[in-house]
């Protein structure tokens, strides 16, 4: 068993964690990430959709319904997973393998999810960590569309030698929308001290086991 630690605020902020996986949120106005300049940028823009299967719609914003609206600030086209049903998911997969992931999370609900995979893409329990909506934060998980409370751009880093390369988003709802997904690697610094100073920012952190394939 691996323990991961889930590290999230509603500032940007440089974090650490002991093992598996650290997320933090990155402050208002930002739709990218601000981890490095070097990263694979997937926008939706254009075609520019990656390789990804399964249910979802690229929408041209405005989507024109309620069900599926751009995450807060963005003009132009944005995924929207699923479509048209209101259970369903897509998987985004990958050229090689990385240690960080982000995107722009649009109206963050609990029933949205990232599950990150590793591995022969025909086996379903190569799963590296999974994360739903109020895993990242309570108060931020609350579906509001038309502000930054519930819209964020969210950084994934995972630690330890845990690598991705591929990852499903799943929605059992309308919906989970996104924006400018991003992934590459970086370093990541594992200190024990700079994870308990989270704590006294009043940073909310998680922990719980998972299972490595």
């Amino acid at each position: 068993m691996t323990k991961v630690v889930l590290a999230s605020a509603l500032l940007a902020a440089s974090v650490s964690a002991q093992a598996g996986l650290i997320t933090t949120v990155e402050a208002e106005n930002q739709f990218v990430s601000t981890v490095s300049d070097s990263l694979d940028i997937i926008d939706f823009d254009e075609g520019n959709v990656g390789n990804i299967s399964g249910d979802y719609t690229v929408y041209s914003t405005p989507s024109g319904t309620n069900q599926s609206a751009p995450p807060f600030g963005i003009t132009s086209e944005y995924l929207s997973v699923p479509n048209p049903n209101q259970n369903g998911s897509a998987t985004m997969l990958l050229d090689e393998t990385y240690n960080f992931f982000g995107l722009f999370w649009g109206s963050v609900d609990d029933y949205n999810s990232i599950t990150f995979y590793n591995g022969d893409v025909s086996d379903d329990n190569n799963i590296v960590a999974s994360v739903s909506g109020d895993q990242i934060d309570d108060l931020l998980a609350d579906g509001n569309q038309v502000s930054w409370t519930s819209n964020r751009f969210v950084n994934f880093f995972f630690t330890d030698g845990d690598v991705f390369d591929r990852y499903v988003l799943t929605s059992n709802g309308y919906a989970f929308e996104s924006d400018n997904h991003s992934y590459g690697n970086v370093s990541v610094s594992v200190s024990e001290p700079a994870t308990l100073a989270l704590f006294g920012l009043g940073l909310a952190a998680l922990g719980f086991a998972r299972r490595k394939a």
